[in-house]
């Protein structure tokens, strides 16, 4: 698939979001200012500390809150052997941001990991790829 069929077009953007120091209302209320109508979890093991941020959990109170949970953590997930820089010239990061771009025409969507921080968390580098595309990218 090429790339330019998605950036052709209306403009895209994708926010990103790291939920740590936010307890789950904050985190909702962030969103809900930014529109956002889905997260794309891009953890590698979607479980925390917090029980809310946990993958069921976090998709049924996301459910509730009338946002969509999709979970690319394993094609998009840190903790990749070698650095992240390195899987990103692999098949499987290249099939995670196939999904990633067609979701991101049909909703509001954020990138959604633990760093609140981007320049600490592996969003950076998804960010920086998308970037390179021509897609917009916001970091709330």
């Amino acid at each position: 698939m090429d790339h330019l069929d998605f950036i052709l077009g209306e403009p895209m953007r994708i926010y990103t979001i790291g939920y740590g120091g936010r307890n789950i209302e904050e985190f909702i209320g962030a969103l809900r200012k930014c529109g956002v109508t889905m997260i794309i979890d891009v953890r590698r093991f979607p479980r925390s500390r917090d029980p809310s941020f946990s993958g069921e959990q976090l998709k049924r109170v996301l459910g509730e809150n009338g946002i969509k949970y999709v979970f690319l953590g394993e094609t998009l997930g840190g903790f990749v052997k070698g650095g992240y820089e390195k899987y990103m010239e692999t098949q499987s990061f290249r099939e995670g941001i196939e999904k990633l771009l067609s979701v991101i025409r049909e909703e509001v969507a954020a990138l959604m990991c633990k760093e609140r921080n981007v320049k600490y968390c592996h969003r950076r580098f998804i960010s920086g790829y998308l970037e390179s595309l021509g897609i917009e990218v916001i970091h709330v």
